[in-house]
């Protein structure tokens, strides 16, 4: 209750403050009247939605509209408010010059507020909101496809040139549109890829999401080297109230059967061996290891009987895996594919030149390639996407790695 009742009282601080800047800019009665019958129409329908959340059944349509509303809403109030306190401090600091030194007593000792400083606010607050809407409408199906080569001087001869098609979190309970995930698809299958590797979370919570597109995600072509897949944080039914061990267990078994239904080999804590033209690689699948989430990997499992100085690619869903165990281990994984942040499908990309989200403050390694000790992690954007409807700035991505032997070029 105590939550409640912060969370009510921070929403009415800034509807306060929101509505001064309204109020500096509107004089007519009829739109203020308007603007807060509306604000509170607003505000009623998101905490009463959030009252109706049920722990049983997690994340539905409805709660991804009232996460949307809310961010739709607030956020650009939310600088509005940043704005309006500014010169709030400037209104008590000039009236406290007024009140001790006696100048400009004839009009009051605080200044009023300016309609400009509103102007700038609502400008401002205009930013965040076009952006959401664009996401919400546009940005959560607008896939971009990343190209990246990464060189080794211990690749095999054989797999100079190798390709991976390499996706993750698909999220499919988050899905309302058909025909923009079988544009996805085809932007799969148009790679032309020697294998596809994907990197958990199939699902919201249930396995049932995935029933309405499972037709459609046999469409990814087989490859020469196959389709596979690892779990994410998702795929373990944790974020919901279960009504018994037992269906969360049946839940969970369904969820890993999913992977066999859409052509995928799921690995579970294992390693097969890609080979050609009389060499290998090793390909090494673990379940999910995060730093805040479920850790059911097991690295020395997966990859016991592999030498140090095998090459291999590494699926582990969750970045924070390969800061934490993988980039200094014995066995030497040359390139680690993950995803699990979806760059908090809200920054600025600029690709090539320039990067920026809040998930750089959470995780070390949130979108793109990086390398350490001679060794990569690529995180994948994320194919679908989770809480908010939308993607602001970092796009749902699909990655095509080319491997190449020898070293980077400066």
């Amino acid at each position: 209750m105590a939550r409640w009742i912060i969370f009510i009282l921070v929403l009415l601080f800034i509807e306060f403050y929101a509505f001064q800047a309204i109020r500096t800019l509107f004089r007519p009665k009829g739109v203020l009247v308007a603007y807060v019958v509306a604000s509170l129409l607003v505000l009623v329908f998101i905490l009463y939605s959030f009252t109706q959340f049920d722990r049983s059944v997690g994340q539905t349509k409805q709660t991804l509209f009232t996460f949307g509303l809310l961010l739709l809403v607030y956020l650009p109030k939310i600088l509005l408010m940043l704005v309006m306190l500014g010169e709030e401090i400037y209104r008590l600091l000039r009236g406290g010059i007024n009140y001790f030194y006696g100048s400009d007593m004839d009009t009051g000792v605080f200044p009023a507020r300016r309609q400009f400083v509103s102007q700038v606010g609502l400008g401002l607050a205009a930013v965040p909101f076009l952006s959401l809407i664009y996401g919400m409408a546009v940005g959560r199906y607008n896939f971009k496809v990343f190209k990246q080569t990464v060189f080794f001087p211990d690749l095999p001869e054989a797999f100079d040139g190798f390709q991976i098609t390499h996706i993750s979190d698909v999220h499919s309970g988050s899905f309302d549109n058909p025909e923009k995930i079988n544009y996805a698809i085809d932007l799969i299958n148009e790679q032309n890829s020697d294998v596809v590797l994907f990197t958990g979370d199939i699902v919201n919570t249930h396995a049932t999401e995935m029933h309405p597109w499972i037709d459609t995600f046999n469409r990814i072509q087989p490859h020469r080297f196959g389709k596979h897949s690892v779990l994410g944080n998702h795929d373990y039914g944790e974020y919901i109230d279960w009504p018994s061990q037992r269906e969360k267990n049946e839940n969970f078994e369904a969820i890993k059967d999913l992977h066999r239904q859409i052509g995928f080999n799921l690995m579970l804590n294992e390693h097969r061996f890609f080979e050609k033209d009389g060499q290998r690689i090793a390909l090494v699948g673990v379940e999910n290891w995060g730093r805040n989430f479920k850790q059911a990997g097991d690295l020395q499992k997966a990859a016991g009987a592999l030498s140090n100085d095998e090459f291999k690619i590494l699926m582990s869903h969750d970045p924070s895996h390969w800061d934490a165990e993988v980039k200094k281990h014995d066995k030497n994984f040359h390139l680690t594919l993950s995803g699990h942040t979806h760059g908090l499908q809200f920054g600025i990309e600029i690709p090539g030149w320039f990067k920026w989200s809040p998930a750089q403050f959470v995780y070390n390694q949130w979108a793109g390639l990086y390398e350490e000790f001679g060794r990569y992690v690529y995180v994948n954007r994320g194919f679908g996407f989770h809480a908010y409807p939308g993607r602001v700035g970092i796009m749902p991505e699909i990655t095509v790695i080319q491997l190449k032997k020898g070293e980077k070029l400066a």
